[in-house]
């Protein structure tokens, strides 16, 4: 548990906040902690819930993964009236009759219907991809704003959809490469063509991505290869040493961190193979090889240990 403050003058940890004057001070003592206390409470004050409710004036968050932001109402699925009784069968018709119509008066336009079909791929590629949700609704918010410009139009949905959740990964330095997207893009999406899209989506979003960094994917490949903490860091190492000498710019960030591993293994006496390092980060092992020569070449690694 977190350990209650305390005065540091007497020690006393019955402090108290006075919103009035903004501070908090120490009730046996006198001395003042902090003198710019905010309330972040409202301003206005209830006694009954349907008082408290009355006087709100924000409702839900945002939420720009879904269609309506959380701004719209919805005709729940659960059939029961307030009270919490069943609907009758006549009365169960009509409600589905309006929540039919709903769905189609949110689906009005083009763009609606395209973007019902764009969040939805997206939420499955996130699960399979297993990102956390802040990624999930940055992607949804850049991928209305690439729809309202009309850049979607006359373009595979799935292509525009990985080509932007590809863009936020490398602004948020989350390890996901183009070739790994594209495979949660389903057969209507090449990797050619998102990587058409995605260089597109920069020049006419004036978007600034930065270059992958790959000691990124050193924690992700290692864990993959069942490697030490101790083998991973040497790795890192042996990335930013042969950044300094610029060994690896214009390189691939993906066979850059392979074969610092590989060298990091052999270096701990760990048997990895080539092939089993080519298959964990997804590049061939020619580049393997080029990637760990040129490292082993030019890097003192007496000094890296």
């Amino acid at each position: 548990m977190e350990e209650k403050p305390k005065c540091p003058k007497c020690e006393c940890k019955k402090l108290r906040r006075d919103y009035d004057k903004g501070e908090i001070f120490c009730t046996k003592c006198g001395l003042v902690l902090d003198e710019k206390v905010i309330d972040e409470g409202p301003e206005w004050r209830a006694f009954t819930s349907e008082e408290r409710e009355s006087k709100q004036r924000t409702g839900s968050p945002l939420n720009h993964s879904r269609i309506d932001k959380n701004l719209s109402t919805e005709i729940d699925q659960f059939n029961r009236d307030a009270r919490g009784t069943k609907l009758k069968m006549k009365t169960r018709e009509r409600v589905n009759g309006l929540r039919r119509w709903h769905r189609k008066l949110i689906y009005t336009d083009s763009k609606a219907r395209n973007l019902n079909v764009a969040l939805g791929q997206l939420k499955r590629m996130v699960s399979s991809l297993r990102l956390p949700n802040s990624v999930q609704e940055e992607t949804a918010l850049l991928y209305r704003q690439v729809l309202e410009k009309g850049l979607v139009k006359g373009r595979v949905i799935e292509e525009v959809l990985v080509a932007t959740l590809y863009i936020v990964c490398r602004k948020r330095g989350i390890p996901r490469t183009l070739k790994e997207l594209s495979e949660y893009a389903g057969s209507g999406a090449s990797e050619k063509a998102i990587g058409r899209t995605y260089r597109m989506l920069k020049s006419e979003m004036d978007i600034k991505v930065p270059l992958p960094d790959p000691i990124e994917f050193v924690p992700k490949y290692g864990a993959k290869l069942d490697l030490s903490g101790e083998i991973q860091e040497r790795a890192k190492r042996i990335l930013k040493e042969a950044k300094k000498q610029k060994l690896i710019s214009g390189k691939g960030p993906t066979g850059a961190a392979a074969a610092a591993l590989y060298l990091s293994a052999k270096m701990a006496g760990e048997k990895k193979t080539q092939k089993e390092v080519s298959e964990a980060a997804n590049v061939t092992e020619v580049t393997i090889r080029n990637r760990y020569r040129e490292l082993k070449e030019n890097i003192d690694l007496d000094a890296i240990e």
